[in-house]
Order: C-alpha cells, then sequence, then structure tokens
C-alpha cells in the first residue's frame, strides 16, 4: 500500500503536536501542505532541516522559517516545580501524548522521555509552576517522532471512545426518563 503525499509530509514532521505551525497537529499541518493550503516554513520544531526535507519531497525551493511561528531552538521538555503544583489538572488535556502525570489535587510531574517539548502546557498553569529546560538529549530523533505520533494517536482514541461511552449513557438515561415521565393527562 503506498502512502498518500499528506502521509508522506506528516512522516518528515517532528510530530511535536505543538500547533506552533497554525494547526491542531502535525497530521493537519501535513494535509493542508498536501492541499496547497499550508507553506512549508511553518514548523520551528523542525527547524531549517525540516524544511529542507519538505523541499525536497516537495520539489520547491527552500525557505526561511515563517517567525509568526516561532523561532527555531533547543530541544526542551517540560518540568513542574512539584512544591508549587497545586493538582488542578489544566496540565493535562493540552498535553498531546499523556507526558504529565498527576491526578486532582495532587501533585503532577512530566515523563522526560514523552515529553515532546510542545509547550501547551505552560500557560494553563494557574500558578506558574510549568518551565520548559533544555532536554538531556539534544536531538529529536524519527524514533522520538513515531513514539510521539502513537501516543497522541492512542491519546485521541481513548478520549473518542470516552466520548461514546458518554454519549451512550446520556442516551440510555434520556430513554430511561421519557419512560419514567408520566404521561400528561387530559381533563374533559
Amino acid at each position: 500500500m503506498s502512502l498518500t503525499l499528506a502521509e508522506r509530509i506528516d512522516a518528515l514532521l517532528p510530530q511535536t503536536q505543538c500547533r506552533k505551525c497554525g494547526f491542531e497537529g502535525c497530521k493537519p499541518y501535513a494535509e493542508a501542505m498536501a492541499h496547497g493550503a499550508a507553506d512549508i516554513n511553518r514548523c520551528p520544531p523542525g527547524g531549517q532541516p525540516g524544511i529542507a526535507k519538505l523541499a525536497g519531497m516537495l520539489g520547491v525551493d527552500i525557505k526561511p522559517l515563517d517567525p509568526s511561528c516561532g523561532t527555531e531552538g533547543p530541544r526542551l521538555v517540560a518540568v513542574i516545580n512539584e512544591a508549587d503544583c497545586i493538582g488542578c489538572t489544566k496540565c493535562l488535556p493540552p498535553c498531546p501524548t499523556d507526558a504529565i502525570l498527576g491526578a486532582s489535587k495532587h501533585m503532577h510531574t512530566v515523563i522526560p522521555a514523552l515529553c515532546t517539548g510542545c509547550e501547551l502546557c505552560v500557560a494553563p498553569c494557574p500558578v506558574a509552576c510549568i518551565s520548559m529546560v533544555p532536554a538531556q538529549s539534544k536531538e529529536w530523533t524519527q524514533e522520538d517522532a513515531e513514539r510521539s505520533r502513537h501516543r497522541y494517536q492512542l491519546k485521541h482514541q481513548r478520549l473518542a471512545k470516552q466520548e461514546a461511552e458518554k454519549a451512550e449513557r446520556l442516551a440510555k438515561q434520556k430513554q430511561l426518563l421519557a419512560k419514567l415521565k408520566p404521561k400528561s393527562v387530559t381533563t374533559q
């Protein structure tokens, strides 16, 4: 089975799912590029090497990173100052790879090997206890990208399953309420 153009483009992206490109993740960005709706220079984590790979695949000129998307920099990971963490869980939903562990009213922590450095957890934190620090491993490898893509897909499958189960529960509750609701009595 041959890959679509969008799938081949997606395979070149770093899979950090950071949204800095203006899309909801690497796959939507790849699809937009495949349809000519996005340029090759919108991925700060991929930087100039990523732009060069995309240009080579698509047969277009290499161009500098679009500054409106951010700047190329060292690989970062999130770190939670555990003493300041209030356990609000606001950092959990935006993490694309479930790299943050924690529960309501309990301290949270980041699993560095799973963190993509997307920074999506920083803004929602009400106590500013999350900071981005240089990663121990400076290079983001293809293996890292594949692991990130897999974890991102697993998270979305889990969320879709939860939504389907919730919709099913609500539908059953609605049916039960309809059965229990007394029929209106008409008076003559």
